[in-house]
């Protein structure tokens, strides 16, 4: 039996998704407000810039993987324009229906499928682009899912993964104290779900750090990965390009 992180906790690798299924579950309704409140609304200044990085052009395909409430399947549909394809995945349903009803009452019509990012059912070489924003954490084999996402890249695609990464070492007990203390606090407080907030708080401790993330993509099919560190390394963008 092989074995993984859950937060803090060692799981049966079996038991991981469906544990993160729940924490999803729980939080789907509640997620944009969390995320306003949890990041004092800087994850929509994280979100723009890594659409700029993108450099996305009319006619690109896109996947958004872990999509979720459609931030960035938005954005990047405005980019491409009509000649273009964005594709809106979540391996969660409820955060994947939350989204795609946000995006219908925005007037925006876009394919969208529950998948997993470790066996996406998408054809080699088909995409510009892919993005992950705060998904690949919670994923059980990341070399795996990396690898899935260099598979459907067209050669010299980019991958664009925006996740929380490790703070600057002056932060660190603020940022500490902050994380296990005011976040629960707060998902008990909006979401009635404290339990799922400290999940996540750990999960962004148990995830690679800035160089240790850039590695493993280097290792699963990207020539070059750059490092984008936003808010003091809260959050770091690594932008990689298929070999």
């Amino acid at each position: 039996m092989s074995s993984t992180h859950f937060g803090f906790q060692t799981v049966d690798e079996r038991e991981k998704a469906k544990r993160v299924r729940g924490v999803f579950d729980s939080v789907a309704s509640k997620y944009d407000i969390m995320n306003d409140l949890m990041s004092m609304g800087l994850h929509r200044a994280w979100k723009a810039y890594t659409v700029m990085v993108a450099d996305l052009q009319p006619g690109h395909r896109v996947l958004d993987i872990a999509g979720g409430t459609g931030d960035l399947s938005l954005a990047f549909a405005k980019k491409v324009g009509p000649t273009g394809q964005v594709v809106h995945t979540d391996i969660n349903e409820a955060m994947l229906r939350t989204g795609r009803d946000r995006l219908l009452n925005l007037g925006q019509v876009l394919p969208t499928f529950v998948c997993d990012a470790e066996k996406l059912p998408f054809p080699d070489a088909y995409f510009d682009r892919v993005s992950v924003a705060f998904g690949l954490r919670n994923m059980t084999h990341k070399d795996q899912a990396l690898r899935e996402m260099a598979r459907v890249l067209k050669p010299g695609g980019k991958l664009l993964v925006l996740e929380f990464s490790r703070v600057a070492k002056p932060l660190e007990k603020t940022y500490d104290w902050y994380s296990f203390n005011i976040l629960p606090r707060l998902g008990k407080w909006v979401a009635g779900d404290d339990a799922s907030y400290r999940y996540l708080a750990e999960s962004i401790r148990m995830h690679p750090g800035q160089e240790a993330l850039k590695d493993l993509m280097k290792q699963n099919g990207f020539g070059h990965v750059d490092i984008h560190n936003m808010s003091a390394g809260v959050v770091a963008l690594h932008v990689g390009i298929k070999c």
